[in-house]
C-alpha cells in the first residue's frame, strides 16, 4: 500500500517504522523551529520597547494625518478598540472629533499605557490594558471603531498577521469600522540604511527586517515590510467589505498604507 505524505509519495512495504518516526518529528521540529522564532522576534520588540519607551514616547505625540480618514464614519457616542495603543496619542484624537467617546486601549508596554493614563485623564470612560497581541489577541467585546496602527509590522509570521486581522473583524459591530494600516518603511532610504543582518542562527521570511534604534538608547526591533500583494491579502483576511485604502503620513504623505473596513449591518 502507499499513502502520500506532503510533498512525496511513499510505499509502506518499502519504509521501516523508523523511516515514519524521523519524517513527522521533522515535521514537528519545523514547527516548533517556527513557534520559537516568533516568540523570539516578539521579544526582541518587547525589549526594544521597554528600553525605548521614553524616546518613543517623545516622538509620537501628534496625530497622524491618515486619521482624519476616520472622522466621516464615525457617530458619536463610539466605542473604540486601540489595539497596541501605545502612549494613547489616538485616544487623544478622538476625544477631540468624537464625544461622548469610550476607550479600550491595549498594548504590552507597561510604560507606554502609563503615559497613556496620564494623557487620556480626563476622559471619563476609558480602559487600558496590558496585553501581549502576539501571544493572547482580544478575544471579547464589540465596538464601533477597531484600530491597529503602527502595529502590524511587529507581528511575526504571514499566517499570525492574517489571522490577527480575522480575529479583529470579529469585536466589530455591525455597521462599525476596522482600520489598519502598514508602515512602508522599507521603501524609505533612510529607513533601509538602518536595517541590520539577521543572525545566521534566525529563520525569518521574506520581507522581515532588523532596524536599529537612532534616537537615545541604542536598540533593534523586529519589522516586516507589507508590500501591496500581501495587503491585499489581510484585507480579505477580515472578511469586512473595504471603503476605502490610501497611503498618508510622513513628509511625502506616503508612509503608511491604510485600509477602513466595514462590517455590513444586518
Amino acid at each position: 500500500m502507499c499513502v502520500h505524505l506532503p510533498h512525496m509519495r511513499v510505499c509502506l512495504w518499502q519504509r521501516s517504522p523508523a523511516f515514519f518516526v524521523d519524517k513527522y518529528q521533522n515535521a514537528l521540529n519545523f514547527w516548533l523551529m517556527d513557534q520559537n522564532t516568533i516568540r523570539h522576534l516578539n521579544q526582541i520588540n518587547r525589549d526594544f520597547y521597554q528600553t525605548s519607551a521614553a524616546s518613543f514616547d517623545e516622538t509620537r505625540r501628534t496625530p497622524w494625518p491618515g486619521w482624519l480618514h476616520l472622522l466621516p464614519y464615525l457617530q458619536a457616542p463610539t466605542s473604540v478598540l486601540d489595539v497596541g495603543c501605545g502612549n494613547g496619542r489616538l485616544g487623544v484624537f478622538l476625544a477631540q472629533h468624537c464625544q461622548p467617546l469610550v476607550y479600550h486601549g491595549v498594548d504590552n508596554n507597561q510604560p507606554l499605557l502609563d503615559r497613556a493614563r496620564e494623557a487620556l485623564a480626563e476622559m471619563e470612560h476609558v480602559t487600558l490594558e496590558e496585553r501581549d497581541i502576539v501571544e493572547n489577541p482580544p478575544d471579547s467585546g464589540a465596538y464601533d471603531l477597531v484600530t491597529l496602527f503602527g502595529v502590524i509590522h511587529h507581528i511575526p509570521g504571514s499566517a499570525r498577521r492574517q489571522a490577527l486581522l480575522s480575529q479583529l473583524a470579529q469585536h466589530v459591530k455591525p455597521g462599525g469600522i476596522l482600520a489598519f494600516a502598514c508602515w512602508r518603511f522599507w521603501e524609505n532610504e533612510r529607513f533601509r540604511q538602518r536595517i541590520i543582518p539577521w543572525p545566521e542562527t534566525i529563520k525569518v521570511e521574506s520581507n522581515d527586517f532588523l532596524l536599529d534604534w537612532r534616537l537615545g538608547e541604542t536598540a533593534m526591533r523586529y519589522c516586516h515590510y507589507v508590500d501591496d500583494a500581501e495587503h491585499r491579502l489581510l484585507v480579505a483576511a477580515t472578511g469586512l467589505t473595504e471603503v476605502e485604502t490610501f497611503r498618508a503620513d510622513g513628509s511625502d504623505n506616503q508612509s503608511n498604507k491604510y485600509s477602513i473596513l466595514r462590517r455590513e449591518p444586518t
